[in-house]
């Protein structure tokens, strides 16, 4: 899926300031062993999520001691939504949905609903998708009349974002908010989440309000210098290889773009940091878009060209409304391409599959590249270290100084420009860190666009934004 102003809601009424990041590489995961056991027959546990990977056995919640073999789990497997309660032979119960969830560009909420006391079997186990109740699996197994399950029991720790005890190669990969535990009531998902009522986007609500019990919990993630703070009560959780700059204003209610790893159809890159660090391959030309595209209004973003390994820069940074259709395709290839490309130390525009020199300067490992998109003039600005190329000012409106004119986005195959990067050798890795306005690295200043939003390296430029939802709403 892409995101388009279409598919955006500006006025969400509650609005949820912060998520956190999580990158399967790091073994980042939430824990906490609790001191006594809460109601394990029922209780209601919703999360917010929007991935970045979808590795094998992607843990989104755990609880359990895999020393006994026993441990409740909710994960992905291949974009499978599984749901595991194992305390012997058989299962407590057991789901698997039809359902897939693979989509990197949009926030969704789930809602796991049990109260094991209920006479009617399929009463005791419900699950929910953005408001939406489930009922479409390959495996289906619901549990016996009182059974106790392994949620809300002292045996074990629980965890979020991998499989308890033993998380090898189950780490999440992705974003999650408004993460919450009710012990002791099973809860419809509308304390959680409305219908919006020009949209009919499914989007939360405040829950503060609600009923926690004994040991539930309600992770908001707004205390960046304690990441596992319930804000509900003292359930707090430990913090294990997070950090402050994994805290992200990439929410459900203002939704960011990253890059999009299922834009990679002939190309093998890899990806990480919440899909905002993305390194090519080295053995084909390379490039990838991102979730956000726009067609209309004025757009902001940074990139920091990282690292490289062997042979000479040759990145290229800018913008795209094409599909690559061959693993020979690089960015510029096509009319509708637009990069700033360095070869051996000189700038060039890459459009077309024509290298030009327009009086751009070459870049270098460790430079921030700023990207000013004017779609009201059909205009296109780079800075280097918040330098504009060719005496350039974004702010120029139709004059355009220093910009690069490109094809109107009616024109385009996509009807719409997507941010882009990509390297133009078969010889190197080359690894880009950008910054929609929620950066995966820290940085030196903090600058916001008109409205706001945004922490950026170097001042937007005034009428330019960032790259979320909620200006796509206004402005998009």
């Amino acid at each position: 899926m892409i995101i388009l102003g279409t598919n955006s809601i500006k006025d969400t009424g509650y609005d949820v300031a912060n998520s956190l990041r999580f990158n399967d590489g790091s073994s980042d995961t939430l824990t906490k062993s609790f001191s006594s056991s809460g109601n394990r027959r029922t209780w209601t546990f919703s999360v917010w999520f929007k991935l970045g990977l979808v590795p094998a056995a992607s843990r989104l919640f755990s609880i359990g001691n895999d020393a006994s073999g026993a441990i409740f789990s909710i994960f992905f497997t291949a974009g499978d939504l599984r749901i595991e309660d194992v305390q012997g032979d058989p299962v407590t119960l057991e789901f698997r949905t039809d359902q897939i969830f693979r989509d990197p560009s949009a926030w969704s909420n789930l809602v796991f609903a049990c109260d094991t006391t209920q006479g009617t079997n399929t009463n005791r186990f419900k699950i929910y998708h953005n408001g939406t109740q489930i009922t479409s699996f390959s495996t289906e197994t619901y549990p016996s009349e009182n059974a106790d399950t392994l949620v809300n029991y002292t045996t074990g720790s629980a965890t979020i974002g991998a499989r308890a005890a033993s998380p090898s190669n189950t780490y999440f990969d992705g974003y999650m908010s408004e993460v919450v535990m009710i012990d002791g009531q099973q809860l419809a998902p509308t304390s959680f989440g409305e219908f919006d009522s020009d949209s009919n986007i499914w989007k939360p609500i405040d829950v503060s309000g609600l009923t926690f019990g004994t040991n539930g919990f309600y992770l908001d993630f707004e205390n960046s210098g304690a990441l596992g703070n319930d804000a509900a009560g003292s359930n707090n959780f430990t913090v294990n290889n997070l950090t402050a700059i994994d805290q992200s204003t990439d929410t459900c209610t203002n939704n960011f773009a990253t890059w999009n790893p299922l834009d990679n159809f002939y190309q093998s890159n890899t990806y990480s940091e919440g899909n905002l660090q993305v390194q090519t391959q080295s053995t084909s030309f390379t490039y990838n878009s991102a979730t956000i595209g726009v067609s209309t209004g004025k757009w902001y973003w940074e990139v920091e060209y990282d690292a490289k390994s062997g042979g000479t820069d040759q990145p290229m940074i800018g913008i795209t409304s094409t599909q690559p259709t061959a693993n020979d395709n690089e960015l510029g290839n096509f009319p509708n391409d637009f990069a700033w490309y360095t070869d051996n130390g000189t700038g060039y525009l890459s459009n077309n599959n024509t290298y030009s020199n327009v009086g751009f300067n070459a870049y270098t490992v460790g430079d921030v590249i700023s990207v000013a998109l004017d779609l009201d003039n059909n205009k296109l600005y780079f800075a280097k270290n918040g330098t504009w190329e060719k005496s350039g000012n974004p702010e120029s409106g139709s004059t355009g100084t220093g910009a690069i004119s490109i094809t109107a986005p009616a024109s385009t195959p996509l009807g719409a420009y997507f941010p882009s990067v990509g390297d133009a050798t078969n010889s190197q890795n080359a690894t880009f860190k950008t910054n929609f306005g929620s950066p995966p690295y820290a940085i030196s200043s903090g600058n916001t666009d008109g409205d706001g939003y945004g922490n950026f390296e170097y001042a937007v430029p005034s009428g330019y934004f960032a790259l979320n939802t909620k200006n796509l709403a206004e402005y998009g």
